[in-house]
């Protein structure tokens, strides 16, 4: 027996007893139909109405917990099926005309379950709508949580696409600038050839630590990818831009970090490059941005 089902054996067991009672009461007081009296249309319909409510109760006990809504729904149907089970013994058995109890049992649960099971219904819609809306907040956060990096604490490139396009319907809307900055890491895959992969994480972990003392409460850093990182800057112009990418570039570039193998302090510079939005999509301004940062890097390549 399902777990479900045990911890809800009370209920079929006592089910089972009222039912079996009202079969025994029949037996008592009627006399059994020969099987040429059976109108086997109403046994089919009111012995299979019960059957189905029975098999709804096994359904119901097999997949919820106990509680109000269950011990409401459970009665409703174990009257039910209680009223047409006894309907269905009629069919068997020929009580007497002077017995008016077995009607009693026939109509009058039948009214009251489907009251109960309909007050239960209502119950375990609003539950289903509470468990929805609890599914609903795990999903977004899930599918908001793949969009972060997993080095990092910052999101990444799909997610600052998504804020990108976001911000620049803003920016039209409210005519405020909006500009981006590009952060690249010089030569970082000399880190990474000569202290390790784990040494080139911590310092990518430590420069996203610089970068976002460095910026206000309504910047957005992202990681772009490798060791690239992008900012948003809501309502910024251009020269602010410039300022507070020469900034980030100081701040990375000041910071003493040391490796974890001897403690000696890894030289860090950063190429930087901005690029204000113009009316253009999220697309066209990265990619200008890009090409932006490759013009910065070229006296760097050139001298390597």
């Amino acid at each position: 027996m399902p777990a479900l089902l045990r911890l809800h054996r009370l209920k079929l067991l006592a089910l089972t007893l009222v039912a079996n009672l009202a079969l025994l009461l029949h037996l008592a007081a009627g006399d059994l139909k020969a099987p040429a009296e059976w109108v086997w249309l109403d046994i089919l319909g009111e012995g299979g109405s019960a059957l189905l409510a029975l098999v709804w109760l096994c359904l119901i006990l097999k997949s919820r917990p106990a509680g109000r809504v269950t011990n409401l729904l459970t009665l409703g149907l174990g009257l039910v099926f209680f009223s047409w089970w006894v309907d269905s013994l009629d069919e068997f058995i020929r009580m007497p005309e002077a017995i008016g109890w077995d009607h009693w049992l026939e109509s009058a649960p039948m009214p009251f379950g489907l009251l109960l099971l309909t007050y239960g219904l209502y119950h375990w819609h609003h539950e289903q709508l509470a468990i929805s809306a609890q599914m609903e907040k795990r999903e977004r956060l899930f599918r908001e949580h793949l969009l972060f990096d997993k080095l990092t604490p910052l999101a990444g490139a799909d997610y600052l696409r998504r804020q990108l396009q976001l911000s620049l319907q803003e920016s039209r809307r409210e005519q405020v600038p909006l500009s981006l900055v590009a952060v690249d890491l010089d030569d970082f895959d000399a880190i990474n050839q000569r202290y390790g992969h784990a040494e080139g994480d911590a310092v990518l972990q430590a420069v996203t630590q610089v970068l976002l003392l460095n910026l206000r409460r309504q910047d957005l850093l992202c990681r772009l990818a490798g060791d690239r990182f992008v900012v948003l800057l809501p309502a910024t112009g251009e020269a602010q831009a410039r300022q507070l990418a020469s900034e980030l570039a100081e701040a990375v570039r000041s910071l003493a970090h040391k490796s974890r193998q001897h403690g000696e302090r890894l030289p860090l510079k950063a190429s930087v490059a901005t690029a204000m939005a113009l009316d253009e999509d999220a697309e066209a301004l990265l990619q200008r941005l890009n090409l932006a940062l490759a013009r910065a890097k070229q006296p760097l390549a050139l001298s390597a």
